[in-house]
């Protein structure tokens, strides 16, 4: 108990990939050696799912503990629907000197991301997706490829190492971290922002400080969850090999 936590908390489905996060620490000695982790989400009972696809992660969760052997390391909570409580499970996490890490192979937005770092959780969050414009990499957070578990399993063991080398260093994302949200996430600037789009005719034309990678990150969400996988399983005609 006296290790600092990695957390996550998310629906328990594909793309939400919490049992990939799970398997990433499952296979990192070094990463078990520094910390234990918690995540949140779904049934823990497959009997209590009716959705075949939540099943499945269900049963892939319970393979993955009995693989690795994770008893005494990880802690697998059902969904919890009070907001109250979720709030203050983060920053419980945050009192360990913590992380939060939210692994989807793609995120719309990350409402959790800001969420995390509103509680001044240093955050870890995919590359996929919203949380890449949420997150400054190296400075109010990191971005993480799901792809590729070794290189999470990486970048989570130089923070943790950091964080022992350098005792400043986990309050110095921290910080940052909330200063992010505090410069562009509240409700008082989104507030503003919604109202300017509002009553500016042809906005994309005429607000120069809209940042026109959204239109980008919309596209992306296409290519990663659908585009990628559909050309995989197009076979060439022998034209288009050639």
């Amino acid at each position: 108990r006296s290790k600092p936590i990695v957390f996550s908390m998310a629906r328990l489905d594909r793309v939400k990939n919490l049992t990939g996060l799970v398997e990433c620490y499952g296979k990192s000695t070094k990463l078990r050696e520094l910390v234990n982790l918690v995540v949140v989400g779904g049934y823990i009972d497959v009997k209590n799912s009716r959705d075949r696809e939540e099943v499945a992660e269900i049963e892939k969760m319970h393979d993955l503990v009995k693989k690795y052997n994770l008893s005494g390391q990880f802690r697998w909570i059902a969904a919890q629907m009070n907001r109250a409580r979720n709030g203050e499970l983060y920053r419980y996490i945050a009192d360990t000197k913590g992380v939060f890490v939210q692994p989807a192979f793609y995120e719309a937005f990350g409402l959790t991301v800001v969420e995390a770092m509103t509680c001044g959780l240093p955050t870890f969050a995919t590359c996929h997706g919203g949380p890449a414009e949420i997150i400054e990499h190296g400075i109010s957070g990191f971005h993480i490829d799901p792809y590729h578990q070794d290189q999470v399993a990486a970048l989570l063991i130089d923070f943790f190492d950091q964080c022992q080398k350098h005792p400043g260093y986990w309050e110095k994302i921290s910080e940052a971290g909330l200063k992010r949200i505090y410069e562009r996430y509240t409700w008082k600037i989104y507030s503003e922002r919604l109202l300017n789009l509002a009553g500016v005719y042809g906005f994309w034309k005429h607000v120069s400080k809209l940042e026109r990678r959204e239109t980008r990150r919309y596209l992306d969400m296409f290519y990663i969850l659908k585009y990628r996988n559909l050309v995989k399983s197009i076979p060439l005609s022998v034209d288009e090999q050639h």
